[in-house]
């Protein structure tokens, strides 16, 4: 589950506080339908996927529980130890572990705190984390959270258009045909959707997420000035750099500030490259990853596999 790693002694007084706060509950009404998703590597390798009716009593964890399995837990019930056999590790040096994600969000709860209201998409991948612990939202849950919202708070999107050009139009063509309503001003917790060249986007104060590396921003891309200019640089596990694309290469990723709202980022050195990533606002095409890379109509999942590995 997606956590900070906490002493032992205070992980069992929380998990025995979440047991006994469900004791007694039966499995009440039916809220409603819940996308699960299991996979591996950063969406790399899915494990399963599935599709469920949640009860008004449904935590994310008690929903895992009677999708997969086999599920082995700790800590009182709170943490996910094993999913399918596949258990927390450390590889050569790193650590592997569970995260999840609710509509394309990173939970600040554990899973066993975050209750079920039906229409979620819920998210489980395994990753090594050592290049950060926190990655904050990803887009591989599309259309979510544009049509589902996040933590409880109501589907309201802000498309800013930052000299996106044609890119805006397509990117908002992607989202109304989801049925996505834009918003005009800035609705509280509105998602913004900030479609540009990163000359403009850098500005923004998403800018210095992105560039101060995953580690605050959960993105594993990074850009760099080249070859005339802004120049998108994929990286690996680890946070190093692994490739720098070309600048038709454009970038579809997501991050938030603190416990703010999420924030998307469709974007890339050129015109084309912004182009291209709105091009991908699909779920073809963003289904299980964090990021990705675009060009010419294809995509490069993010971050890009160590060539150690």
């Amino acid at each position: 589950m997606s956590r900070r790693r906490v002493p032992v002694a205070i992980a069992l007084l929380l998990g025995a506080a979440i047991v006994a706060a469900g004791c007694g509950l039966g499995p009440g009404d039916k809220v409603g339908s819940v996308d699960l998703t299991v996979t591996r590597e950063f969406g790399a390798k899915k494990m399963s996927e599935s599709s469920g009716e949640a009860n008004e009593s449904d935590t994310v964890m008690r929903f895992l529980e009677g999708e997969v399995e086999d599920l082995q837990t700790r800590y009182g019930g709170g943490y996910v130890k094993s999913i399918d056999g596949i258990e927390e590790s450390e590889r050569g040096g790193h650590p592997y572990d569970w995260f999840f994600y609710v509509n394309g969000v990173e939970s600040p709860v554990g899973a066993a705190q975050v209750s079920l209201k039906g229409g979620e998409r819920i998210w489980w991948d395994m990753h090594d984390w050592s290049a950060t612990a926190h990655v904050p939202a990803v887009v591989g849950s599309w259309p979510a959270p544009f049509t589902t919202g996040w933590e409880g708070h109501a589907p309201a999107v802000v498309l800013e258009c930052m000299g996106g050009g044609k890119a805006c139009a397509t990117a908002r063509s992607a989202l109304e045909g989801e049925g996505v309503r834009i918003a005009s001003g800035a609705p509280k917790g509105a998602v913004r959707v900030l479609v540009g060249p990163w000359a403009k986007l850098r500005s923004d104060p998403v800018g210095p997420l992105i560039e101060n590396g995953p580690g605050e921003s959960g993105v594993y891309a990074e850009f760099a000035q080249g070859g005339g200019g802004w120049q998108l640089v994929g990286l690996d596990e680890d946070g190093g750099k692994a490739r720098t694309f070309g600048l038709k290469a454009g970038l579809v990723a997501a991050t938030r500030h603190f416990e703010g709202p999420p924030v998307w980022l469709v974007t890339g050195g050129t015109p084309a490259a912004v182009e291209s990533a709105a091009e991908v606002l699909d779920s073809g095409d963003l289904r299980d990853h964090f990021a990705v890379e675009s060009e010419a109509g294809a995509v490069t999942p993010l971050p890009l596999r160590s060539e150690a590995r």
